[in-house]
């Protein structure tokens, strides 16, 4: 048996298949920033442009503006608590949702709203889809069962090889019922020609950077295992005076990490050298003011998405070798691999990108675009969902 993993891939241009207009409705924690809830917004606004009714349930926060501007319909619910009693609510509200609305899948992406999602859904019986994003806690019995509801999908989408092949590991699930859809990105807006030099400037301006330095970035939230402090020991061991640090990311009330990371970097005596600049509204200028991206996380990523949004904006990336980086990046063609925890090698490894010359640097950056363009696209996620879609509904009326 093997994986669903055949999709056409449609380009950029292409509209999506109009053959059905279904009514998803979409569950999650909240809509406030991330991958998770940033994909949960790209195939709602997908479904309503095909046609069909989209629907979302969350907790709510700033994203569900472009939801409500693109004509899809959003209900606030509590879904972010883990009480039993709330979610046993949130269950029943759903349930009235799926019959208000006429819902024809329900597709939950975090594991708290997915139980309320699965008893509505069950008790409705309409298909039900969830979306691995992340290998979650599984340490203990209390977390794997708290995880089994991730997998009672009739499909399950693994959003990389790495996830897919971590369910198939640690949950004995049919590989036929597993979709491996990756993360898509916006092509468009993570194009160096999209990217005004006006952008640039202010952002250069703000950040003060120097023009005689080479820029390289690490962006991410604050979190020990995306990396931060294997990366300073990196630019330790460095030991170059033509570079200019940032480390670009919000630290979600991890104040005390913020400020332990700052006290990293002034004992080895890089203040002058790194910067903990916070979060950026604008990553694409961000990204184009850069020499280097690097990904240094100390725990495999689910999918990656610096990675691949700095190859697309045609930056040299370099990411630890582990999770969904080894699928999105070629080492030695998009970009770079390191062995992770390792601040020695990634210095060597950064050392020699800094001095490629310009020849080998526009034939990464070509080949870098080239690879998410084909891969990675936000259009291609969205295609790819919406089929699984369209073939559980299929499935389903054949069944009745």
């Amino acid at each position: 048996m093997r994986m669903n993993t055949e999709t056409s891939i449609p380009s950029e241009t292409d509209q999506y298949d109009n053959e059905l207009c279904p009514t998803i409705m979409q569950v999650l924690p909240q809509l406030i920033t991330g991958g998770v809830e940033q994909g949960t917004v790209d195939v709602a606004i997908a479904i309503a442009e095909t046609g069909g009714k989209s629907i979302v349930v969350s907790a709510g926060g700033p994203m569900t503006q472009e939801l409500v501007r693109n004509g899809v319909k959003h209900f606030e619910l509590p879904l972010t608590s883990k009480n039993p009693i709330t979610m046993r609510k949130n269950a029943r509200k759903l349930l009235n949702i799926i019959h208000e609305e006429e819902a024809d899948i329900m597709h939950a992406r975090s594991r708290a709203p997915a139980w309320s999602a699965w008893h509505a859904a069950t008790k409705a019986k309409v298909p039900f889809i969830t979306t691995f994003h992340g290998t979650y806690g599984h340490t203990n019995w209390f977390k794997r069962r708290y995880n089994q509801v991730m997998i009672r999908g009739d499909r399950i989408i693994a959003i990389s090889d790495f996830i897919a092949g971590h369910i198939l590991r640690n949950y004995g699930v049919p590989a036929a019922k597993i979709n491996v859809i990756p993360r898509g990105i916006d092509i468009e807006k993570f194009s160096p020609s999209n990217v005004s030099q006006e952008r640039r400037i202010k952002l250069a301006n703000e950040w003060r950077l120097p023009d005689d330095k080479k820029i390289i970035i690490l962006p991410g939230r604050l979190t020990r295992w995306k990396g931060q402090k294997v990366f300073v020991e990196a630019v330790q061991k460095l030991n170059r005076n033509d570079v200019q640090c940032l480390i670009v990311g919000s630290d979600k009330d991890r104040g005390n990490y913020r400020n332990e990371l700052q006290n990293h970097i002034e004992h080895l005596g890089l203040q002058n050298i790194i910067h903990l600049v916070g979060h950026c509204n604008d990553m694409p200028a961000a990204y184009m003011l850069t020499d280097i991206v690097v990904s240094a996380s100390t725990d495999p990523e689910a999918f990656g998405r610096i990675a691949v949004e700095g190859q697309s904006l045609g930056r040299l990336v370099i990411a630890t070798n582990h999770g969904g980086s080894r699928e999105t990046i070629i080492d030695g063609e998009t970009g770079w691999l390191v062995e992770p925890n390792n601040p020695n090698k990634l210095a060597e490894i950064m050392d020699t990108v800094l001095d490629i010359n310009n020849h080998q640097r526009t034939e990464y950056t070509e080949n870098a675009r080239n690879h998410v363009q084909g891969l990675y696209s936000k259009n291609t996620m969205c295609a790819k969902t919406l089929e699984v879609y369209k073939e559980l509904i299929r499935s389903n009326t054949n069944k009745s």
